[in-house]
């Protein structure tokens, strides 16, 4: 009997001595949790503060860039031209269909801090851009469609034809490029373009709500 209880005794010493044990840590465990939230809630508070400059952050999008094209027109000129000799007895005349392709783009390279602004109340970058660029028309002339008329049309003849229509449908393609409804599309497409690449920066920065406003001069 006394065996049995010197060998039962140590258990309810073992026992306080865990629930003792939990107690004294109890304290500390709950310190550290209120320290924990603490810091991350201080860092959520300062995080704005630290995340950079939104002008220098936007300018990445424009660094190393060249010209961006940012919207393409394909145009179908139809132009004529006529021909004469022999002091008027021959006579022909080509009207050709010639397509065109201009291209409009942006100088990226023309985009600096001085034409970035921020305004910090409303979380908006105003971006203004350098005026569009038309390309010089690429005309398809394996695709073109050429209509003669004449009794006799001699290779000369014919050469100039084509010279000639070559040369209008260039002239031609350049004033329908600007037209001013191909303008505004290419104008909406730069916007569009200039502001996605720009908005993705200035997320990744910790500018979620940030809005774009593109321009022109």
């Amino acid at each position: 009997m006394d065996d049995a209880r010197l060998n039962n005794s140590p258990a309810p010493a073992t026992k306080r001595e865990a629930s003792l044990a939990r107690v004294s840590l109890l304290p500390w465990a709950l310190f550290l949790v209120a320290l924990s939230a603490a810091v991350f809630f201080a860092w959520k508070w300062w995080q704005p503060e630290d995340i950079g400059d939104p002008l220098a952050t936007s300018l990445v999008a424009f660094e190393k860039q060249d010209k961006l094209t940012v919207f393409s027109a394909e145009l179908a000129p139809v132009v004529s031209s006529n021909d004469s000799r022999m002091f008027g007895l021959v006579n022909s005349k080509q009207v050709a269909v010639i397509p065109a392709r201009v291209d409009y783009t942006i100088d990226l390279s023309k985009v600096g801090r001085e034409r970035l602004s921020w305004n910090a109340e409303t979380q908006t970058l105003g971006v203004k851009l350098p005026p569009l660029t038309v390309s010089r028309p690429n005309l398809d002339e394996a695709r073109a469609q050429y209509l003669r008329d004449g009794i006799w049309i001699t290779r000369e003849a014919q050469d100039k034809l084509t010279r000639d229509n070559t040369r209008l449908a260039e002239a031609q393609a350049v004033q329908q490029a600007a037209n001013p409804v191909l303008m505004n599309l290419a104008r909406q497409a730069a916007k569009e373009a200039i502001s996605q690449n720009v908005s993705i920066p200035l997320q990744v920065a910790g500018y979620g709500k940030a809005k774009v406003v593109v321009t022109f001069e």
